[in-house]
């Protein structure tokens, strides 16, 4: 079972497109949340995940930008975008969103993975420490492999027998599409991050996502991507939003 994981989109459209168009061969894709809030294309981005189908978890931007919760936790940048997402959906996209199911979720044909927003203690959790990675994979009852979004930084975290490492992929500078594989060890629990399709926050301006090879009993394998894209078109739509500029300068910095 081959598993393409898309994370926290948000509504870039030119990014989402890219990583399509490169993306391997792959039985299923798993969204792990966020698929609007920040850029300027939400209903584009809204109909092309629902034309792909798979499975798909909430994010905190999905909620506040369907109204679901209010903004007060936002930062003004978040806040503003998030008003203005409000406004642009189309209705069928809207509803949409509201109904995403919130994670955790673990699918029927993939054993012992999990597949979460935040984390699986909390939904809006920021995963980005071992001392935070080790209270969730400490907690009982939930699977060996998790799969995470949110932070917007591609890599995670492992534990075995009580000791915690993190890890992150390496890859050269450049307008190259890149690849890092990473094979996962018998007896290590795993918090995974794919990266962000759409607002990258790794110094990284190219789009992130991530393939889990899965193979029965094996430990199986994870490939993580970076994939240019049309910057400047995603930058153009935020500005002609009238959207704060700030949402369209850091995204060739990757910030």
């Amino acid at each position: 079972m081959r598993l393409l994981l898309l994370s926290d989109i948000h509504a870039n459209l030119e990014a989402l497109e890219a990583c399509l168009a490169v993306a391997p061969a792959h039985d299923l894709i798993v969204n792990l949340g966020d698929v609007v809030g920040y850029n300027a294309s939400p209903n584009e981005v809204c109909e092309r995940v629902r034309a792909l189908g798979g499975w798909i978890v909430r994010g905190n931007h999905d909620r506040a930008c369907s109204g679901l919760t209010d903004l007060s936790e936002f930062n003004l940048i978040a806040a503003m975008s998030a008003r203005w997402t409000q406004t642009a959906l189309l209705p069928e996209h809207l509803e949409w969103l509201k109904d995403l199911p919130q994670g955790p979720m673990r699918l029927g044909e993939v054993e012992d993975v999990e597949f979460v927003h935040g984390s699986p203690r909390d939904e809006d959790e920021y995963v980005l420490n071992p001392s935070t990675a080790g209270a969730n994979l400490r907690m009982p009852g939930h699977a060996g492999k998790i799969f995470f979004g949110h932070t917007h930084l591609q890599g995670g975290f492992a534990v075995e027998n009580g000791r915690m490492r993190n890890f992150a992929p390496v890859f050269p500078t450049g307008d190259e599409v890149v690849q890092f594989a990473m094979p996962l060890a018998a007896g290590e629990r795993y918090l995974i991050n794919p990266g962000s399709v759409g607002q990258p926050r790794d110094g990284d301006w190219r789009a992130a996502f991530a393939l889990y090879e899965h193979n029965g009993d094996a430990p199986g394998a994870v490939r993580f991507y970076r994939v240019p894209y049309e910057v400047d078109e995603t930058q153009r739509r935020i500005l002609s939003a009238n959207l704060p500029e700030r949402l369209a300068f850091r995204l060739k910095l990757g910030r």
